[in-house]
Formats: structure tokens, C-alpha cells, sequence
């Protein structure tokens, strides 16, 4: 299956899945007849070509898979009965190739309230997204989270369980369910971005996914100042990610990067979104546009001494007052230390130790505060603990890499 076509299926994917759950409801059951329609086109579209109302063939068919599985329950008269009363008699064909009655993008706003219903746990929402709006087989977001393919149908099968019934559109207060829906989008690029484990340090179709699907809500919510942030702090961060491993895979860390292999128009068009943000915000900038504006600090200096780290640690100190997690605060940690010397960055880490012992991050910082405070041995050990903890092989091989470095 060529790419254009792949593209062309995973776009349209949520906005036929949206028209069958708003025309029938049964959301299970549509998800699988999407599927099978999706299945169907990659088939037939490679070898006939691409019809000329692509949107309205998957509509048919999945159309069909639909009312051929519902006929077989048992309340089959009834649902037809209801579905005829309700429904327009043209509704159930595609419409011709030169009239577009597809449904509008605003169904897959709808579809990722629904995936991130507040009754799921995180995981599901993630896989649940993934496979209704990202258009995503069981198997490839399996692959992508490294569990096994039956695990991760359980997942999906249980998700969809849970939301069976529910009723189809933005909820009652949709702005309040907003932030869920941004936080799954950001679960997804953080993994993608950086794996957090495995043999490979990114996952390029979940960070490509993730970025897709916030464009699609910023298109949708163009005024939205933290939709807009989000979209900016994944360009921002993605735009870095030919520079991120060497020729054999293994990690380069921020400072040592050739910034001539950073993505210049990601970078552009990301500053120009968190600029857009912050001045609309009027002094009141949500979380991703504080995470946006430093990842644009840093993506717009030319060097890493010419990073102004000092800004940086500004916007940290706004942003934990906004959200005083143990993530936020490890990061301000490196941005105390770079401005006011390690010594008072370690300070920092003792509060964390609590929160953060059981992750290796904790102690990768500290390894890299303490070589930089001029204490070999400690940063040795800090490095070897981190490696331990560690569930990704690139990042073990360099936190190893940087132990044995400093070895007498």
C-alpha cells in the first residue's frame, strides 16, 4: 500500500467512524466495521485506484459491514425500525463523486471526547485513540507499546465496553474535558519522542500520530491558546530529532548536538505558534505554552552556550505554579544548576527523592550535576543506578557510556 493512500485512509478514518457511531450509534461495533472498510480499501484502492469520493466509499461500506453484523442481533427490527425513523432515506448510500455530504472534521473532535471518556485509565485512552481516531491496527499500537498483540486487544476490547452507550458528540461542558484529551495526545508524542523502553530511543509512528491528530484539534479549536501550545512544543521538540542519535542509534544528548540537522521550518512554524499563544494569553499562559516557549529558547539559540538559561528558568518557575509535579520540578532542577552552579542544582534534587527514586531520571540528572560539580566518583555511581533503572537499551548505553568515561 503506497503512503498517499495510507495517509489518505488514517484521515479520513475518524470522520467515516464518527458518521456511523452519530447515524447508529453501537460504537464497538462501528469501530470494527471501520476496520474492515479500511482493510478493504487498502485491498482494492492499490490495484483500481482511488475512487473519486473516497470519504463517501468507506462510509458505504463500513455502512454495510454495520447493518449486516446488527441484523444478526436479536432487537434487529427494532434498531432498524428506529434507525428508518430517524434517519434521511438518502443517508444510507455514498453520495455522488461531485457532492461531498461526508461528515465534517468536527467528528473526530467528538470521537477523541470519547476515547477520552473520564471512566478510562490512561492506557486505555491511549489505546482507544490510537485505534479509532489515529486509525491504528491493534497490532501496530501492540508493536509500538511492546506488549503483546493480545494484551493490547484486551485493552482496546475493555475501552470500548466502557463507552458502549455513551452518547455521541462533545459532552455537556466539552471544555472541561478538553485538558484529558490533550493530555492523551501528549502521552502519545512523549512516547514516540522518547520510547521508554525497548531497543530504539524513538517511535517515529507515534510521534508522527500524535502530531497529526493535534493539528487536526487546532484546526478544529484555532483559539484555543493551549492547543495551540501543544501543537507548538511537539514541533519544537520533533524538530530535533535527526540530530538526537548518532549513526548507530545511540543517543546524543541536548548540548552536543549539530543544531545544522535541526528541523528549521518545524522550528519556525512552532515559534510562531507559542508567539501567537503567549500574546493572546495576556499574561495567564497555560502549561503547554510554557513548555512550548522553552523549548523554543532553546531551539532558537544558536549554541548551547548562547542558550539564555535564565529565561528558561523564568518560565520553569511560572510553570510549577501551574503544575508543581515531580517532572516539572527535576527539569527546573537542571535550569537552577545551569544558571546558578551545580551545587545548588543537587540541592534541588533532595526534595525529589522521594518521588522520582524508583524512575532513573532522578539519577541521570544527578550523575550529570555531579561531573559537572567536579565529583567523578559520585557521578559514576549516579550513572551506573540509572543505567539499572532504565527500561530503553539507548539510553543504558549512554549512561553507561558516560560512567565509563569518567573512570580513573
Amino acid at each position: 500500500m503506497s503512503i498517499e493512500i495510507e495517509d489518505l485512509l488514517r484521515r479520513h478514518a475518524p470522520q467515516v467512524l464518527g458518521a456511523l457511531v452519530r447515524r447508529y450509534g453501537h460504537f464497538d461495533a462501528a469501530e470494527d466495521a471501520v476496520q474492515e472498510a479500511l482493510l478493504a480499501a487498502a485491498g482494492q484502492w492499490a490495484d483500481k485506484g482511488v475512487p473519486d469520493n473516497p470519504r463517501g466509499w468507506l462510509i458505504k461500506v463500513a455502512s454495510r459491514r454495520l447493518t449486516d453484523a446488527l441484523r444478526s442481533e436479536e432487537a434487529r427490527r427494532l434498531r432498524e425500525e428506529r434507525a428508518a425513523a430517524l434517519t434521511p432515506r438518502d443517508a444510507f448510500t455514498a453520495p455522488p463523486p461531485t457532492v461531498d455530504r461526508a461528515p465534517s472534521e468536527d467528528d473526530t473532535l467528538s470521537l477523541l471526547f470519547l476515547c477520552c471518556h473520564p471512566d478510562l485509565t490512561a492506557p486505555a485512552q491511549i489505546a482507544l485513540t490510537l485505534r479509532a481516531v489515529g486509525g491504528l491496527t491493534t497490532a501496530e499500537i501492540a508493536r509500538a507499546y511492546l506488549v503483546p498483540e493480545a494484551t493490547m486487544a484486551q485493552r482496546v476490547s475493555r475501552a470500548k465496553q466502557r463507552v458502549k452507550g455513551v452518547r455521541f458528540g462533545r459532552p455537556d461542558r466539552w471544555e472541561e474535558r478538553l485538558p484529558a484529551v490533550l493530555h492523551t495526545l501528549y502521552l502519545i508524542f512523549n512516547e514516540g519522542y522518547t520510547a521508554t523502553s525497548g531497543t530504539v530511543l524513538r517511535r517515529a509512528e507515534l510521534a508522527g500520530e500524535a502530531i497529526r491528530l493535534t493539528r487536526t484539534v487546532h484546526r478544529l479549536l484555532p483559539e484555543d491558546h493551549e492547543v495551540t501550545g501543544l501543537l507548538a512544543l511537539m514541533l519544537l521538540t520533533d524538530a530535533r530529532r535527526a540530530a538526537r542519535t548518532g549513526p548507530h542509534g545511540e543517543l546524543v544528548p541536548l548540548d552536543e548536538q549539530d543544531r545544522d540537522l535541526w528541523d528549521k521550518a518545524a522550528i519556525e512554524e512552532g515559534v510562531a505558534l507559542v508567539t501567537q499563544a503567549l500574546s493572546s494569553s495576556r499574561g495567564r499562559a497555560g502549561p503547554y505554552q510554557l513548555r512550548a516557549a522553552i523549548a523554543a529558547v532553546h531551539d532558537e539559540a544558536p549554541s548551547p552556550e548562547a542558550t539564555d538559561w535564565r529565561e528558561i528558568l523564568g518560565l520553569y518557575d511560572v510553570l510549577i505554579r501551574r503544575v508543581p509535579g515531580p517532572v516539572e520540578r527535576l527539569n527546573r532542577a537542571v535550569a537552577v544548576a545551569m544558571v546558578h552552579g551545580p551545587r545548588a542544582g543537587l540541592a534541588e534534587l533532595d526534595a525529589l527523592e522521594d518521588e522520582l527514586a524508583a524512575g532513573h531520571r532522578l539519577d541521570a540528572v544527578r550523575g550529570h550535576l555531579l561531573e559537572r560539580a567536579g565529583d567523578p566518583a559520585a557521578a559514576r555511581a549516579a550513572y551506573e543506578s540509572a543505567a539499572r533503572k532504565s527500561l530503553s537499551l539507548p539510553e543504558q548505553r549512554y549512561l553507561h557510556a558516560r560512567s565509563a568515561r569518567l573512570k580513573p
